[in-house]
């Protein structure tokens, strides 16, 4: 592979006196694989996972960083997606869903169970509700969607902790501070960390006023194809309204949606040929 001159703002390649694709081709290629990854990846990881040199990986590399796209994990020769990146990705998941048949889905579930129904996923460290349908009640809670909530006393943001490898989990929990919002939040790190367990064995995550008090919620996780957890669905409610044991009782409906969302984010196959 022949490299040749380059700048910050452009980066061409050739392979036997052809170019071997376009600059922002190959600029995507490294957003899109530390976007998969499920983990930060360091520059040699992507010259392999790519099969660049590794001096032109650094280059691409420090070329995102700049621009915002990437950022580098403190403490580590690793990277991980940037703010940039991330609103970005946020920004075109946000139109998606309000566009297609989630949105539906969504309010279907909330008109069935005539409560406030929230579809979010994690970005970094946050839960951000992506969308939510309102309950017809005179109280309600108003959270927009694009609205960033902690992880460790939220229903969906437990159910993502629960499903992290348990490294990443572990540096995750017991280094940002566990934050008491209410007298019932789990502040404890061993008490949490028994908590996700049986969340990740059931599938099943509730908010028994961990985050607001007098509210309830209760969450189950949307799959991708390879199975990674890439959103969650949950039912939020006054506790005046709906018991935790009340909420739970609709964890069938949750599961419902929960799949047919999930069959919006498969991709299409092939059908079938007649026989």
């Amino acid at each position: 592979m022949k490299e040749t001159p380059e700048t910050s703002a452009e980066i061409t390649f050739e392979t036997e006196g052809k170019p071997a694709a376009a600059p922002s081709m190959k600029a995507f290629a490294f957003l899109e694989a530390v976007a998969k990854a499920q983990r930060p990846l360091s520059i040699l990881d992507l010259s392999v996972l790519l099969d660049i040199p590794q001096p032109t990986a650094h280059r691409i590399v420090h070329m995102l960083v700049a621009e915002g796209l990437l950022i580098r994990e403190p403490g580590s020769r690793r990277y991980g997606p940037g703010e940039r990146l991330t609103n970005l990705s946020l920004g075109l998941l946000s139109a998606a869903v309000r566009s297609a048949p989630r949105q539906a889905i969504l309010r279907d579930l909330s008109q069935a169970l005539r409560e406030t129904c929230n579809f979010g996923i994690i970005s970094g460290n946050d839960l951000v509700y992506l969308d939510r349908v309102e309950a017809a009640w005179p109280f309600g809670l108003r959270f927009e969607a694009g609205s960033r909530v902690p992880l460790h006393c939220t229903s969906m943001g437990k159910l993502f902790l629960s499903y992290m490898p348990a490294e990443t989990r572990r540096r995750l929990i017991n280094t940002r501070p566990l934050h008491p919002y209410t007298a019932t939040t789990i502040t404890d790190a061993a008490a949490l960390t028994r908590e996700l367990d049986n969340i990740r064995k059931t599938g099943i995550s509730t908010d028994n006023q961990e985050f607001l008090a007098g509210v309830v919620c209760v969450a189950v996780p949307i799959h991708a194809d390879n199975g990674t957890v890439v959103a969650a669905i949950a039912v939020s409610a006054p506790v005046a309204r709906m018991s935790l044991q009340q909420g739970l009782q609709h964890v069938p409906r949750l599961r419902e949606a929960a799949a047919k969302i999930q069959d919006t984010l498969t991709t299409s196959r092939p059908a079938k040929r007649a026989t």
